[in-house]
């Protein structure tokens, strides 16, 4: 009798075994954890067990540190352009313009922003809603806040914010958010701070839903333009000619510190008609075919208020002519190395 007695003993310890594990691995004790749900506890008003029972829910992830330690920006533009400069993509921003005209319009019209534009941020971040993201979305700003020292503060801040966003400004529950490595989510990939100061609830059911409402969607792209300086029929990029004897030019980033007189004066003429009084910088970028230089404006620097890598602004760029050309029914360039646009300035549809 007592070897059947022992069996159950065994087996019921190990059962016990299992479960006190499987909570453990769900209760993840993360670096900073404790402190980090101290504080935002307090500067909340929460609850700091309920802070620290959704930071056990997250996992740290080696694939996101791997991820952003390798981001496409780190590409030259040669390598960078034809991810996103794809007949695909050109197509499936086209379909989308000529789909959602009338939507377009009216939140274009009220945010007096470009829809072209609106269109190719969404065709970048995630081909129109194709690719929103594998991970979720606490795992990732978890891991970053919390195991990637370089930008740690950011992370940390992204992570609170998420913590304490209002529910009607998320779609389901924070477990459930699936988003980028980074923890963008959505078809626009709006960080937490960014969903809390930019989006909007533009099919006034009164939630923000950037996953499922074309019309949330939209018009939070179109106020995060608007909210950063987008002046609509404005310039945003054209193509320099290079003289000979050019000088070299001290640039900032693309915050547009010179005048189209003085980069002309500087050798770097525009090929397309921009007033010489007009601000502007001088954009250089190694193409297929060499060198490229650009000068680009003050709506160039608004795009990269979205991500501040320059590469990303002209693939925008390239992207929402290509598209503004295809829904007028010109022929898109949608070769991945096709010569771009000469000049690309924000018009209505």
């Amino acid at each position: 009798m007592k070897t059947p007695d022992l069996f159950v003993v065994t087996r019921w310890l190990s059962c016990l075994l299992l479960l006190v594990g499987g909570v453990a691995a769900a209760g993840q004790t993360h670096p900073g954890a404790a402190k980090f749900a101290h504080d935002v506890a307090a500067r909340h008003g929460l609850s700091e067990q309920h802070v620290l029972d959704i930071l056990g829910q997250a996992e740290r992830q080696q694939s996101i540190l791997d991820a952003i330690s390798r981001p496409a920006e780190s590409k030259p533009w040669k390598d960078y352009r034809p991810i996103f400069l794809t007949a695909a993509r050109i197509d499936g921003g086209v379909a989308f313009f000529d789909g959602n005209r009338a939507l377009l319009k009216r939140i274009a019209d009220k945010y007096g922003v470009d829809p072209a534009y609106i269109v190719a941020i969404i065709g970048v971040e995630t081909s129109y809603g194709v690719n929103i993201g594998k991970y979720r979305v606490l795992d990732a700003l978890a891991t970053l806040a919390f195991y990637y020292p370089p930008r740690q503060t950011f992370f940390r801040g992204e992570l609170e914010k998420l913590l304490t966003l209002p529910e009607h400004q998320l779609p389901m529950p924070i477990i459930d958010l699936k988003g980028s490595y980074a923890g963008a989510m959505g078809w626009g990939q709006f960080m937490p701070s960014s969903i809390a100061a930019y989006a909007r609830d533009e099919d006034g059911d009164g939630h923000i839903n950037l996953y499922d409402s074309l019309p949330d969607i939209i018009g939070s792209v179109a106020n995060y333009l608007s909210e950063h300086g987008w002046k609509r029929g404005a310039p945003v990029a054209i193509s320099a000619q290079v003289a000979v004897n050019a000088k070299p030019v001290v640039t900032e980033k693309s915050k547009p510190i010179y005048t189209v007189g003085k980069l002309e004066a500087l050798g770097y003429a525009p090929t397309g008609s921009v007033a010489a009084a007009t601000a502007a910088t001088l954009l250089q970028l190694d193409g297929s075919q060499g060198q490229e230089s650009w000068l680009t404006f003050g709506n160039f620097q608004v795009i990269t208020r979205y991500n501040r890598s320059p590469l990303y602004a002209m693939a925008v760029t390239q992207l929402a002519n290509a598209i503004r050309d295809g829904s007028l029914e010109v022929p898109a360039k949608s070769a991945g190395n096709a010569p771009a646009p000469a000049v690309s300035a924000s018009a209505p549809p």
